[in-house]
């Protein structure tokens, strides 16, 4: 690529400006998908995955086919990503191979890694820190159902995760108004929340933080909700079930929301324990709009990495 090589690691490795943009392209490719359909005709996107997919496997593979492009899936047994070979080498070498890589990983620091030492775009697919792909499906859809980010009541309750975080680092960015409701000592990092404020000053938006769910959802526009346990923390499930059940989004505390608010969840979902099905299958609830929308905001973020398009 003789372009500067862009990654996409975080939401803050794109300007505001930049950000807006994508969100725009997806909206644009989301209406017009064949004008899109051989913009990557003949790229190769290599697919890193320490951790099993749904939609981040199936939307990254769909969009490179549907403009022209190939994937590549490698599994944790594939490649033993820092097992075998570093993860240095292996930057190095899928960069001989392929025109960008989309890695899903446990630690945030290999996916970091492979950007140092890639000679491609490498896209974060997940990690335990953070989901930027995600987010960005998450303010499409919220854009598309609301007319407006500026200002919207956004309320996460659950677990602190990488999820979490993303949705604060973006949002915040962008003039939400954050609450995130956990139970104490599953808060989001520390960290992530002092810049989630200070993007906010700028901003116009809030953030805040509360162990009462009642008190982040109280005239929320959206309400979203994400897994107790995510993988990786498998052995902590038990007692995680026990701690979190009173952050339940039911059809009570949806209750204390705007009567047009939306349920968002990024899925999978466990039934029965961050959400019940009435709620996740009601007329509020907007997750296959989310996980529809994850196509194309990843189209619209690799025709980006890859200089197709200027934002």
């Amino acid at each position: 690529m003789t372009a500067k090589v862009r990654h996409f690691l975080d939401t803050d490795d794109v300007s505001i400006e930049t950000l807006r943009g994508l969100l725009q392209l997806a909206q644009a490719v989301k209406q017009a998908p064949e004008r899109y359909a051989h913009e990557l005709d003949g790229r190769v996107l290599g697919m890193v995955f320490q951790k099993p997919s749904t939609r981040t496997r199936v939307s990254f593979e769909v969009a490179m086919l549907q403009m022209g492009g190939h994937a590549l899936y490698f599994n944790a047994q594939d490649l033993q990503l820092g097992r075998g070979e570093t993860v240095a080498d292996t930057a190095r070498v899928l960069s001989r191979y392929v025109d960008g890589i989309v890695a899903r990983v446990f630690a945030h620091a290999d996916v970091v890694t492979l950007a140092r030492y890639a000679s491609v775009p490498v896209i974060n697919g997940l990690s335990d820190y953070l989901h930027p792909c995600q987010v960005l499906a998450d303010l499409l859809t919220l854009w598309e159902k609301k007319g407006r980010l500026e200002g919207l009541r956004l309320a996460y309750v659950g677990d602190g995760n990488n999820v979490c975080h993303s949705l604060l680092l973006a949002g915040s960015r962008l003039g939400l108004h954050l609450r995130v409701a956990t139970p104490p000592g599953f808060e989001p990092h520390p960290e992530v929340v002092d810049r989630a404020r200070s993007y906010a000053r700028s901003s116009g938006g809030r953030v805040l933080w509360t162990s009462d769910p009642g008190e982040a959802v109280a005239g929320a526009d959206a309400v979203y909700t994400d897994v107790w346990a995510s993988m990786g923390q498998e052995h902590e499930r038990a007692y995680r079930v026990q701690v979190f059940r009173p952050y339940q989004v039911n059809a009570t505390l949806m209750g204390q929301a705007r009567p047009d608010v939306i349920f968002m969840h990024c899925l999978p979902a466990h039934r029965g324990e961050e959400v019940t099905d009435d709620v996740i299958d009601g007329p509020a609830s907007v997750v296959w709009d989310q996980a529809e929308n994850r196509l194309h905001t990843q189209k619209a973020l690799l025709l980006w990495l890859f200089h197709r398009v200027t934002l």
